[in-house]
């Protein structure tokens, strides 16, 4: 049924994804939205995958793989990490990724990254990682990661597509479009570098508050959105190297 469904759904909204070449010219920085226990490692959580997933181990995969190039290149890394205080519940969801737990560290395949003098680490205690980084003084933390590096070009990968990934994105774009990123000017979202969680109908219809969340369908959606927003959606990356 979900497999019918989401045949449609890319049939009525189709997702036209492109590949992306990234000039060494063009100054680039790379987010990771959320890539920690809490919502990738297997029973790390109320909100961490029961067993295997290949599309969140495809998500990590690629996520290693783009994080290990731009601290190869010293290009600007940003980790958001989902943390929450005890007893501030994030509703509609159940409490996780409290403060000091290892549900809101970095997955055991990217905790290589805290020692990188590249990589900014940014704990968020909200889904939108843009709204996650106002500062008490009214400043904006990602902002300032983005002007102080020169950042043209955000790459973005994480999980949830639908959620965190999409709401930061969204953000990102409206100021973007508002002026208050300069010189940003293009925002890609890696497809294959993003992922959502899976809750089918059975599960939700049995849980007080809770909605169904088919995670093919859902993902699909989430880059679909955020394309309609303004994003680029990226199936692949490279990088092209300058002519001499």
């Amino acid at each position: 049924m979900v497999l019918h469904t989401l045949e449609l759904l890319k049939k009525e909204v189709p997702l036209e994804e492109e590949s992306l070449c990234i000039p060494e010219d063009i100054k680039t920085g790379l987010v990771l939205v959320d890539i920690i226990n809490g919502f990738c490692t297997i029973g790390a959580g109320n909100l961490a995958p029961r067993e295997q997933n290949s599309q969140i181990t495809e998500m990590i995969d690629e996520s290693v793989k783009l994080s290990r190039v731009f601290c190869e290149k010293k290009w600007p890394v940003l980790a958001f990490l989902d943390t929450h205080q005890p007893g501030k519940l994030e509703h509609p969801y159940p409490s996780h990724c409290l403060a000091g737990s290892h549900e809101s560290n970095l997955v055991h395949a990217l905790e290589w990254l805290e020692k990188e003098p590249n990589v900014t680490i940014r704990r968020k205690d909200c889904y939108d990682g843009y709204i996650g980084s106002i500062q008490e003084d009214g400043s904006n933390a990602f902002a300032d990661w983005v002007k102080t590096n020169n950042i043209q070009l955000l790459l973005v990968a994480g999980i949830c597509t639908d959620i965190c990934v999409l709401d930061f994105v969204c953000s990102t774009l409206s100021a973007r479009n508002r002026g208050l990123l300069a010189p940003l000017e293009d925002v890609v979202v890696y497809s294959h570098g993003c992922a959502t969680f899976d809750f089918p109908e059975s599960a939700a219809s049995g849980t007080k508050d809770a909605l169904a969340h088919p995670q093919e369908i859902m993902h699909h959606m989430g880059l679909y959105m955020a394309k309609g927003r303004g994003a680029k959606i990226a199936k692949d990356v490279s990088f092209v190297a300058l002519k001499k």
